[in-house]
């Protein structure tokens, strides 16, 4: 129940819905209190504007993109003891495999990127993600690793199959680590989602060492001309979620859990 509700307030709280809120609101209250209905009206579409602008997202971006990538030198003598990727996300019913469920694009890049630090370090690895509804579907983790197993041809270690979100993917994660006397990760997720999974990861006791990947604030097209950054575009609005969505995620786990 607690999951449900957290996501439903994420829902109306995150891009567009906070803007659509205020829209409503104010097109609801403009025959009773002009002002204040007119007031509405504009913030939640000046929000909305702002928001679908790539410059925005790209300067959002810099407030949870700030680790870099790992660095030839760290990858040729690894420091960490094992490799940890988060899970992002399913496609449900995906008819191109038999309705079966796949993982999302957002796990995909992480699988990937996760099995390219195997082969470099080849540390074990675990993966990490549950299901959040229905628990008649496979757990996350164990999408991933069929795809670890059988498309690349990589072993998995260990299987954390019970975690809903990046806080409980950090305390199960470390029970299962903690009996193996790991202690160092590297942890493979997003770099966005890097300070929130981070700051769960170290809060339950692992020592980590960011692995980021899918970089979303670097310059893209190079030959794009400058004015396009200040046309609106739905990729954009989808960038600002996901900052909003891990900010609101920090401050909800520091109240939640700490």
């Amino acid at each position: 129940m607690e999951i449900l509700l957290v996501k439903t307030v994420q829902t109306l709280l995150l891009p567009p819905g906070l803007m659509i809120l205020l829209m409503l609101a104010g097109y609801l209250l403009a025959p009773r209190l002009p002002r204040t209905g007119k007031t509405m009206l504009f913030t939640g579409f000046a929000l909305l504007v702002l928001l679908s602008l790539p410059i925005v997202a790209k300067m959002n971006l810099r407030l949870l993109e700030t680790d870099t990538a790992l660095s030839p030198a760290e990858l040729a003598q690894p420091t960490a003891q094992a490799i940890v990727i988060l899970a992002g996300g399913r496609n449900s019913d995906a008819p191109e495999y038999g309705n079966a469920d796949t993982v999302s694009t957002l796990t995909l890049e992480r699988v990937r990127y996760g099995a390219w630090l195997h082969r470099l370090t080849r540390l074990p690895i675990l993966v990490t993600g549950g299901n959040v509804f229905d628990p008649s579907r496979p757990a996350e983790a164990e999408l991933m690793q069929d795809i670890l197993t059988q498309e690349y041809q990589l072993p998995v270690q260990w299987l954390e199959t019970k975690s809903r979100n990046s806080w409980e993917n950090a305390s199960f994660t470390h029970e299962i680590l903690n009996e193996a006397g790991i202690t160092r990760i590297y942890l493979v997720t997003q770099a966005f989602h890097i300070p929130r999974a981070k700051m769960a990861f170290e809060a339950v006791g692992l020592e980590v060492i960011p692995a980021p990947t899918g970089f979303l604030s670097g310059d893209g097209d190079g030959e794009a001309p400058l004015v396009l950054e200040f046309l609106p575009n739905v990729a954009a609005i989808k960038t600002n979620y996901y900052v909003a969505h891990e900010l609101m995620g920090m401050v909800w786990y520091r109240l939640r859990y700490f």
